[in-house]
């Protein structure tokens, strides 16, 4: 079993000195640290009993460096909340307690340290000092374990307690996508990008490729190791150190995180839900400028309540939009911490509900709190997180590779859900989206009373051009929504789709006696013998004037005809009857039936159609866009 053991508490409290009674590694590794006497950054050990391999962050305690606490913090599952037995609870011992319970670390030790410096008196007076810290929170039946790190006393009983606690740990689930945030990088000389972290979730192996978001580089794993080992693999809840290819260390920081390929997206709107800390100032409040962490990575938000006064009150839980200024990676379920701007404390901590969400409408606030509490009651298993995204997108529908994201899960997991939903007739699946059946009946039933609403406002037409249908219904949905709902409507009867144009199956074009007398001109016009037709604009004013209709509403009848396919767009303004190019067509085709090569030049297809080399040309360049034919120099093959 992995474990992962973080330290928490005041400034010189004994944290870095604990570390090494239990591991023997000095986990000041700076040379100011060293100067200084206090710990600046992240340090890591390892401890090995066994089964249980243990590894230890040890974090800074001053003020000054919870930014780089908070790198460390959030892959922790066991804290060991230090305090100092001749000082007590202080003000970082508060504010790391917080943060714990904010990141809702599993579970926890109370240690007190530095017990050689004091007497009985001064010790129980420590010990009720934390009790009340802790007091209605996950620490308030921990262990309290007394130590001494200069003679080592209390120290084989804090590493029994660390091995019991761990009994009780639940192993990290492997339904999520591999994610490793970045909290070390560094180069070796030799070997080159080396980056550290704790492993969140997945499992990753050497010879790998993986995404660094948010830059979204591929990289490659040269190498990996565990425990200070080279291993094949990694697993969720190991600290973890990668050996990256295809990047260079200048491109790499803290806060950055690693992924399985087409894994995450980046984004800078999250929607979630926070508890402000009793102990703050003022109410957490829309358009407050904020510090939130989440992984090992700081970036600067502002902050939209989700309530109509707009304001989250100490001690108060509430839902909020947070629109970051620089992107980063989420899913749903990872914790966060929320610092004020200035000065820089503790004031709220949350979950991550939506990492993917969209800028919210005042008027759309009821809906979005009702789906923000609806994903924390129920999103907690793959299939309904996975349900209440796909009903969320509604007519738009969601891909495959955004559904991922979204929910942050295996590629397998999500196939594995798509199915059974679909199984269920919950949702639909098209070539390249799903959505919800309602939400597919709904675009049917739009996109039929659409059409019907076109017939009824111009009962002449012949139908509704694909493109109005597409821009009026499916503006913001895929292309594939588009397809599908139209095939679906045309399998149904419903509808009659003819190249550009969708009409109504039970739509009948309604003429007047001198809109029939036009359509019946132009079929004169272009009737099955005729070969030599006049340029379009002069067809249409010949019929107009014989009918005494203006060339306006000629034109509206031609292009009926056209949709119907009763005639051809030979060039811009050159149109021939289906028939008649049909009829032609078959003559060439006999034309060669007796030849082995099936070649015809110009001056035979004039021949043969009794035409002008003004129509032989353009309408050979027909059949060849057509692959009736296929032109090879001066002549055609006929296919």
């Amino acid at each position: 079993m992995n474990l992962i053991v973080g330290t928490a508490g005041h400034i010189d409290h004994g944290k870095t000195a604990l570390i090494k009674a239990l591991t023997g590694t000095d986990t000041d590794r700076l040379p100011e640290e060293k100067q200084r006497g206090i710990t600046i950054d992240l340090g890591f050990a390892e401890l090995d009993l066994g089964d249980l391999k243990i590894g230890f962050v040890d974090v800074p305690g001053h003020e000054r460096f919870v930014r780089n606490m908070l790198a460390g913090a959030s892959g922790i599952d066991v804290v060991l909340l230090i305090v100092a037995a001749n000082e007590g609870v202080m003000p970082q011992t508060r504010e790391h307690f917080e943060i714990c319970r904010l990141l809702d670390t599993a579970a926890g030790i109370i240690v007190i340290t530095k017990c050689d410096l004091v007497d009985e008196e001064l010790l129980d007076l420590a010990k009720l000092d934390v009790a009340e810290l802790v007091e209605n929170s996950f620490l308030q039946n921990a262990p309290v374990i007394t130590v001494s790190s200069k003679t080592r006393g209390g120290i084989d009983e804090l590493v029994n307690s660390i091995s019991q606690v761990a009994q009780e740990i639940s192993p990290r689930v492997r339904i999520t996508t591999a994610r490793l945030p970045i909290d070390r990088s560094f180069t070796v000389k030799g070997f080159g990008s080396v980056v550290t972290g704790t492993l969140a979730s997945g499992e990753i192996g050497a010879g790998q490729e993986l995404d660094l978001w948010p830059s979204g580089k591929r990289v490659r794993v040269r190498g990996v190791q565990t425990q200070n080992r080279a291993v094949d693999k990694a697993f969720a809840g190991q600290r973890t150190a990668l050996n990256l290819g295809s990047v260079d260390h200048s491109e790499i920081s803290r806060g950055m995180v690693l992924s399985e390929p087409d894994a995450l997206i980046p984004t800078q709107i999250i929607d979630a839900s926070v508890e402000v800390v009793s102990g703050a100032k003022r109410p957490l409040r829309s358009r407050q400028r904020v510090r939130f962490h989440i992984g090992a990575a700081e970036v600067l938000a502002r902050v939209h309540v989700l309530k109509s006064k707009g304001e989250i009150t100490p001690g108060e839980n509430g839902y909020v939009q947070f629109r970051l200024e620089s992107p980063v990676v989420a899913v749903p379920g990872e914790r966060f911490i929320v610092r004020s701007y200035s000065p820089q404390t503790t004031i709220a901590g949350g979950e991550v509900l939506d990492a993917q969400a969209q800028k919210h409408r005042p008027r759309e606030l009821t809906n979005t709190v009702d789906f923000l509490e609806r994903l924390k009651q129920e999103g907690k298993r793959p299939l309904d997180l996975c349900r209440l995204f796909i009903e969320a997108a509604g007519e738009s529908g969601v891909g495959f590779r955004d559904l991922r994201a979204k929910t942050g899960y295996t590629s397998e997991v999500v196939e594995q859900v798509l199915g059974d939903l679909s199984r269920t007739e919950i949702i639909m699946r098209t070539e390249t989206h799903f959505i919800a059946t309602e939400a597919y009946a709904s675009l049917k039933k739009r996109t039929i009373d659409f059409i019907e609403s076109r017939h009824a406002k111009d009962p002449v037409a012949g139908g509704v051009s694909r493109e109005a249908t597409r821009e009026h219904i499916f503006k913001f949905a895929a292309p594939d929504l588009f397809n599908s709902v139209i095939a679906t409507l045309q399998a149904e009867s419903r509808i009659v789709a003819e190249r550009e144009i969708i009409r109504s199956a039970k739509h009948t074009a309604e003429f007047s006696d001198s809109q029939k007398q036009v359509l019946n001109q132009l079929r004169y016009i272009y009737r099955a013998d005729n070969y030599e037709v006049p340029k379009l604009d002069e067809a249409l004013t010949a019929a107009a004037q014989a009918t005494g209709i203006d060339a306006g509403q000629a034109r509206k009848l031609f292009q009926i005809m056209l949709s119907s396919n009763e005639v051809v767009k030979i060039t811009g303004e050159l149109y021939f009857s289906r028939a008649a190019i049909d009829s032609l067509i078959s003559k060439t085709r006999g034309f060669v039936s007796q030849s082995s090569d099936r070649l015809i030049d110009v001056s035979s297809f004039k021949e043969l159609a009794g035409i002008s080399r003004k129509y032989a040309i353009p309408l050979l360049e027909y059949f060849d866009r057509e692959k009736v034919t296929m032109r090879l120099g001066d002549k055609r093959k006929v296919n």
